[in-house]
This record gives C-alpha cells, structure tokens and sequence, in this order.
C-alpha cells in the first residue's frame, strides 16, 4: 500500500489559476483541457454569438453572461500525470469563492494580460496565495495583441508583488508578429501556426534547437538577432532558477504565449507538470499531515446545490488530503463528532461527473450531500478528530433584506437561502427575537445579489426583493458581557446573528466600527468567523 500511496502522490498536480477578469483564465482553462484531450474542441468564451459556451462555466447564467460565477473542478490525465484543475471566478464580486478554493490547491497559475500588467484582483489572489506559501506559476497571455514589453512586465512583477521572476520560455515577436517561444532550459525554438483553426484545436508546432543551421530557415535575421540579444541579457542580470525558491514561492517560473491562438500553451503545461510540486501535507490543529500517511482523512472546501436542476442534488467537494478513499468507506466527521459515510463519490468535468471508487491525495473528488456538510468540514478515517485550518469564512461588506414576492412560496425561498448559505453563495443573519422572518443576507461582492435573485428564481421558484441596508462592515463579536439592546442603542448599528446563533454586529461606516472598538475594548470584533465547532456560549465567552 505504501509503495501504491507514494506513486499516486507523485503523479498528481492540483492547481487553481488566478486573475483579474478578462486576462483569459476561463480560455486558458478550455486549451488546457484540449492539451490535456479532456476535449475535443474548445469554445471559445469571447464569442457571444457561439453555440458552445466554455467547459469549465456549467450554470446557465455564467453561459448567458460570459463570465465564471461559481468555482468549477476539472480533472483529465496528461502525460501519465492526474491532473485536477480548479476553474475560479474571475470577477471580484465572487472572490471568497476563489480564496476558499485556494485552500485545496498546490500550486496557482498566475495569469497576466500582456497589455495590462498585473491589476488589482491579481494582487488580491497572490496576496492570499503568498500568505499561504502556494507556489506561484506566471502565464503572460495574449501576446497575439500588441503589449508591453516582457522586460518591463518581469519588473512590474517585481515592484508591485514583490517576487522575483525567471522566465522558463521567452517570446519571439508580439502581435501579428508572434512567431514563437524559446525555451530556455532545452534551448530550443518552438514556432507555431496560426492556420485555420481560430484557437479550437491544437496548434501546429515545429521545435528547432537554436544552434542549428536550420533555425535560419524559420527565423529571420533580425528576429534571431534580437532573441539572441534578449537571452544574453537574462542570463548575464537575471536571477538563477531554482526548484527551492520556485517551491515556496519565493520565485515565479514565468511563460509566455496567447491562449486564444493556443500559441505556447502546450510547452507551458509540459513544464509546469515538470516544476510544480505534488500534494503537500496540510496544517491541522494537531500539526501537519502528510499525504502519505496511511489513514484516509480530507476537508470540504466548497459544496454546489443543484448542479443536476431534475434532481435538485448537493454536492459537497472535498480535497484528499492523506490515505486513499475508498467508495462508500466511513470517515469521522469532527464537527458533528461522529462517524458518517461518505457516499457516492464523483469526479468532474464542470457539470459532468463520472461515478469513481477511489481516490489520492490531491484528487478532489464530489461527495452527495444530505445536509450534514459545511464548507470547512474535516473528515479522517478512523475514530480520531482531525481539524484541517485555513478555510477562511470572511466578513460580508454588503447587506440586504430579503422578502418573499409571493407569500405562498415563503418555504421555497427559506429553503433555497438555508442551502445556498451552506454553499457560501450568500451568509444569513437574522435579526434579533425574529427568527427567519425578514432575514438578512449579506455578500462580499454587491453581483452575488443578482446570483442570489437568479438562483433562487430558477432552481427554487422563488421570486424575492431585496432592501438594501446602509451597512458595509461586519464583525463577530467575542467577550463577556455583551448586550446587543444596549450596544444597538449607541448608533450607527444592528446586531444580528448567524447560522451559528453567534452575534455579529453590522456597522455603517469605518467611524462607528472604530468607535464601538474604542468604546468597548474588553470586546474583539473579528472579519473571521470564530471556528464553527465552537457553541455559541463558548464564542461570546458566556
């Protein structure tokens, strides 16, 4: 078993990639699939009259928008190795989504807009990924367009995120111009072309080694002049590589090339396969686990409600993170402090899943829900409590009442809110001695409001309002003596509580969050929610 565990370790590679929106990460994600031979023909996203929409969006309101809302596993083999891609949302509005989903990767794909440089949802998401050690990958992408140059874009990196850079590959022209990449470590030029296919299949490709007279028949002089030029510079001013640095994060193997045309996207996934590490052990409140200890244990990092509309199912995807899990195996449950059965299990691509019987560490599998998964949760084989960290819940920063259009579908829409809450998608609160009458819900990005109106329309046939609430900041409350009546008193405030029974204080602005911080200093106001194994007696200290 052991000789079996460490082999199907090795081979896995589980990464999410990272952007701002429209730098071309649901396009990268589709060619990666092609490469990969998950599919057959890529859809390409920018093209709203198509019929196809891309693999990787399976809701019907990403399809008609264009964009990624919810985050999507993808898993295919390539070259011997299990990869386990997890699609992210793009758009700022759904980042929580993204940061939980970052907690089951290994590694995170960096994506860059050649034209743009790194904009601010970038140095949001590398900010998480440094804070958790991921090793981070750079793809400048869209070189098919005219943009900065890429000595300029290496030094951004550096001032604005503060990490290094060595490029792997470097390219041969920009725009119209885009011959090619070179590939530093093989010294080899990979020329491709650009006929007839408009990015939905896989590129031709012819590789010449740079010190051989045919290199002149694919280059021309001043192409091979200026690459020659570049390349001299790097090696003489720029940083070594080392699998080390590149390890923690300390330093950012960089590619290039355009995921529309799939100009450089197959060497990039042949040497990242190459460079990024397989599964790593996970901190738990018990020290860390390693992957390769024998006993299965794993966490649930998200969990999606009807991705099957005719069957209205839950699905809740749990990162393995040690031993091997078996189908229909038990595991304990540590948050309900017992032991539970972990039922049919599936792999996906998007919406399609596949029924499977076991799975490695780093492969994130789908599990049927009935109700008894939270995101967060941590499950482990064996009568042991295993607490895996770092599935953050944050603070919401905008706020909402929620009504019922028709009151005879009040249940339909309690329901839909309970389950899309357990999903993330939304936090409820309700209003203190209220109950669910005119629940509260609050968001991290204002978009999520129309998720929440579409989702619960469609997939709960309920139709709500929603009264927005002068409110922008959060905060649970922990300490002895706290009173809400009186404290609500003060101004500026209401406090509410969340699934947990916790109080959580709603604030208007910065000043009456200050204010109450000065006024109360034996209380703690936290962005993050206490852990949730915790009563609500034990949080507030009473």
């Amino acid at each position: 078993m052991s000789n079996e565990l460490e082999r199907e370790v090795a081979r896995r590679r589980t990464f999410a990639i990272i952007s701002h929106p429209d730098a071309g990460k649901t396009t990268l994600t589709e060619k990666l699939l092609l490469y990969g031979g998950a599919i057959h023909l890529a859809g390409s996203v920018k093209a709203k009259r198509a019929r196809r929409h891309a693999t990787s969006d399976w809701m019907e309101l990403e399809k008609e928008r264009g964009i990624s809302v919810t985050s999507s596993v993808l898993q295919f083999v390539y070259r011997d190795h299990a990869v386990n891609l997890l699609d992210t949302p793009g758009h700022q509005d759904f980042s929580e989504d993204t940061y939980r989903t970052l907690s089951a990767a290994d590694a995170a794909v960096m994506l860059i807009d050649a034209a743009k440089g790194v904009e601010p949802q970038t140095k949001k998401l590398f900010k998480v990924c440094r804070m958790r050690g991921i090793p981070i990958f750079t793809f400048v992408n869209k070189l098919d367009r005219y943009g900065r140059e890429p000595l300029e874009l290496m030094n951004e990196l550096e001032q604005v995120l503060g990490i290094r850079s060595y490029p792997m590959n470097w390219p041969i022209g920009m725009g119209p111009e885009f011959r090619g990449v070179y590939d530093r470590q093989a010294r080899v030029v990979h020329v491709f072309s650009a006929e007839g296919s408009h990015g939905e299949s896989e590129v031709a490709e012819r590789s010449v080694s740079i010190d051989s007279p045919e290199i002149k028949s694919v280059l021309t002089d001043s192409e091979l002049e200026k690459l020659n030029e570049d390349i001299e510079l790097l090696d003489i001013g720029g940083d070594a590589f080392t699998r080390e640095k590149s390890d923690a994060g300390q330093l950012t193997p960089m590619f290039f090339g355009s995921a529309m045309t799939n100009f450089g996207v197959r060497p990039f996934l042949d040497a990242f396969l190459d460079l990024a590490p397989a599964p790593t052990s996970r901190p738990t409140t018990a020290g860390p686990r390693e992957p390769t200890n024998p006993k299965f244990a794993g966490f649930v990092f998200k969990i999606q409600a009807n991705m099957d509309p005719a069957h209205r199912d839950r699905i809740a995807f749990m990162r393995v993170v040690s031993g091997r899990y078996v189908k229909g195996m038990n595991a304990y449950h540590s948050r309900l402090g017992k032991e539970v059965r972990l039922a049919k299990p599936s792999q996906f691509m998007a919406a399609e899943r596949t029924s499977i019987e076991d799975a490695w560490p780093g492969d994130v599998i789908g599990l049927f829900d009935p109700g008894q998964y939270r995101i967060g949760d941590s499950l482990a084989e064996g009568n042991q409590e295993v607490l895996f960290e770092g599935v953050p819940r944050f603070s919401p920063e905008f706020f909402a009442v929620v009504r019922s259009k028709d009151p005879l579908r009040r249940k339909q829409m309690e329901k839909g809110l309970e389950q899309l809450s357990e999903e993330g998608t939304v936090q409820i609160f309700q209003q203190l001695a209220m109950g669910m009458k005119d629940p509260i819900v609050g968001v991290v990005g204002a978009l999520q409001f129309e998720v929440l109106q579409y989702r619960l329309e469609h997939e709960y046939g309920a139709k709500i309002a929603l009264d927005r609430l002068p409110f922008s900041h959060a905060r649970w409350v922990v300490g002895q003596n706290f009173d809400p009546k009186s404290f609500d008193w003060e101004g500026n405030r209401q406090t509410v509580q969340d699934r947990d029974g916790l109080p959580l204080v709603l604030f208007r602005d910065d000043w009456a969050l200050q204010h109450a911080e000065e006024k109360h200093p034996e209380l703690k106001f936290l962005s993050e929610a206490p852990l949730l194994r915790q009563s609500a007696s034990a949080a507030t200290g009473s």
